[in-house]
């Protein structure tokens, strides 16, 4: 019996008990939160693997889809009741719900831990950003100014944001509480009722969440939460006629999925997908400060980030010496288990994406790459630490051509490749069909606004490295996705403009077309 996994089956029972998730013994936890209610699944059995042990962690059951038909049903019919509400009234309520998780943030940070296995450290901050995104949004409720149209006519032409209505959304394993609220706040800021459906990896932190922010004043049936497998709940949600917006993080083949889904049903969609970001340094660079920026860049979350900065271009005078501090530093991350409070990086999160990052790491050494450091498991983990351990891995000798310089590897790898001035850097960076994020080191303030406004990508940072904040748009170019997260353009993708015309004349008339109004 593995000491270590007992201690985390332990860990996750006294969490789903505390925030009531947990039945009888025996009995499977309820995964989903419906008009109000935890519910237990109708489907199948699905396993969570613990990702610092590779042994079972718990099960619980797939939502199927009779309960996405009740869920789609409570937040149409919460919908119209929070819309009734004044603008304000709307605001207050969110401010409201949000001080529901006072309290309650541990929990949440070491429910995080357990089952996405990420480091405590990291999972007490995101509880934060929970907070932060649902206070900004809250804000923004009565805020939502139409405009006045100055047409050529004796209407007044005036122009309102509407809500579609309920919306479908389906978050990711690698930020399944930073998600959730990623995309939660500004949905219900909008006027939107909500079925949301977290990976089926990390199901619990979304229900959590859900249970705790609708009990502080919003209508019951408002939030929804469904769990389950794509083919299965995912499908049912993608394809249900109730839902009038789908909104997707993830891969960017599971959201050509969900683009298809929505484009049969005229739905539109947000996909914010994957990517391979260039973190640019150039030999005016603090090297300190640059070095820094590249292990939080890539080993941060063990590089499992849409943003991560896998690809770290370095102009060729200072390269050697700056593969060389960087896999120093590499060297020293302390990877442990999440719950230690001096893990700086954990496990990747399951067995699939364990294979996939190792699969890539083999035949990047096939075709003539050079693993400076890391590349296999660490040493030093505690007995029973056997679930998807890898080492900060740095590759260099790298052709920008093989698969682990141009594809996503979502793991704690990072290629460096040379060039030799500004024009080639440009161009290396944008090579790639992913344009999500870039970075750029450079104590030439005129150089840095020019490479930045030559990336292809959606946020570029100079002289910093993932620094996101909720008031800023976030998305990205070409097959990193499309629409925006966060900002008021985050909340403006929740909305439709209905443009009003009111004859103002005295005496009205209809044109046949556009113009003047006379006939």
């Amino acid at each position: 019996m593995n000491a270590l996994n007992t201690q985390a089956q332990q860990a996750l029972r006294r969490l789903l008990a505390q925030f009531g998730l947990s039945l009888e013994a025996g009995d499977m936890p309820c995964s989903n939160w419906i008009d109000g209610d935890l519910v237990t699944g109708q489907g199948d059995a699905i396993t969570l693997t613990n990702p610092a042990t590779g042994e079972e962690l718990t099960t619980y059951r797939d939502a199927g889809t009779d309960l996405l038909d009740r869920a789609v049903a409570a937040a149409t019919r919460a919908q119209v009741e929070w819309m009734a509400l004044t603008a304000s009234e709307r605001g207050r309520r969110m401010n409201a719900a949000v001080r529901r998780l006072e309290g309650h943030e541990e929990d949440l940070a070491q429910l995080e831990s357990v089952v996405a296995g990420k480091p405590i450290r990291d999972c007490r901050g995101e509880v934060g950003k929970v907070r932060e995104m649902f206070e900004y949004y809250a804000g923004w409720c009565d805020k939502q100014h139409g405009e006045v149209i100055p047409v050529p006519t004796s209407h007044l032409n005036y122009v309102r944001h509407v809500p579609f209505g309920v919306v479908g959304q389906i978050t990711p394993w690698n930020a399944p509480m930073f998600t959730c609220a990623w995309q939660l706040a500004p949905a219900i800021a909008a006027g939107n009722g909500v079925v949301l459906k977290p990976s089926e990896l990390t199901p619990f932190s979304s229900v959590v969440i859900a249970r705790l922010i609708e009990s502080g004043g919003l209508p019951q049936g408002l939030i929804n939460i469904v769990n389950g497998l794509g083919p299965t709940t995912g499908a049912a949600l993608t394809g249900h006629d109730g839902i009038r917006k789908l909104v997707f993080v993830g891969s960017p083949d599971s959201g050509r999925l969900i683009a298809e889904a929505g484009a049969r049903r005229l739905v539109p969609s947000v996909l914010e997908l994957g990517g391979k970001s260039a973190n640019i340094v150039f030999d005016d660079a603090r090297i300190d400060d640059a070095v820094a920026g590249a292990q939080a860049a890539i080993f941060a979350a063990a590089g499992q980030s849409c943003v991560a900065g896998s690809r770290l271009l370095i102009q060729r005078d200072i390269f050697d010496a700056v593969v060389e501090r960087v896999s120093r530093a590499a060297s020293r991350i302390a990877v442990g288990l999440p719950a230690d409070e001096a893990t700086r990086m954990g496990p990747l999160q399951n067995a699939r994406q364990f294979e996939r990052v190792t699969n890539m790491i083999e035949r990047a050494k096939a075709a003539g790459a050079r693993v400076v450091t890391g590349g296999t498991r660490p040493t030093g983990l505690p007995e029973g630490a056997n679930g998807y351990y890898l080492a900060p891995t740095v590759i260099a000798d790298v052709d920008a051509s093989m698969e682990i310089a141009c594809e996503e590897v979502f793991g704690p790898v990072v290629v460096a490749l040379p060039f030799e001035d500004e024009a080639e850097a440009i161009r290396l960076a944008n090579s790639t069909r992913f344009g999500l994020a870039g970075a750029v080191w450079t104590q030439d303030p005129a150089r840095a606004h020019r490479v930045a406004a030559q990336l292809r990508a959606g946020t570029v940072w100079i002289n910093s490295y993932k620094a996101i904040n909720v008031m800023s748009p976030f998305g990205g170019f070409r097959d990193s996705g499309f629409g925006r997260s966060s900002g008021l353009d985050g909340l403006r993708e929740y909305t439709i403009p209905q443009s009003v015309w009111v004859e103002t004349g005295a005496e009205a008339s209809v044109a046949m077309g556009y113009g003047s109004g006379q006939v």
